[in-house]
């Protein structure tokens, strides 16, 4: 059974701030949610890489479209 509702390099979105990334990681673990290693690219123009609960990210459709079609 697939835990994870995000593939490594997925294009995701931070559900609140907005700010897109890519999952660069994931992590399962047995009485807790899957988290996600993301990289992205902070309001103020800073990279973070940052695990974040699956709860707090959105699939990035736009940018997904995007990477199919390079």
């Amino acid at each position: 059974m697939n835990v994870f509702k995000f593939a490594i390099g997925q294009r995701v979105m931070l559900s609140m701030s907005k700010e897109k990334g890519e999952v660069i990681g994931r992590a399962e673990y047995l009485e807790r949610d899957p988290l996600y290693y993301v990289r992205y690219v902070a309001g103020d123009g800073r990279q973070v890489e940052e695990w974040i609960s699956g709860n707090a990210i959105v699939a990035d459709d736009d940018g997904n479209k995007a990477a199919a079609a390079a």
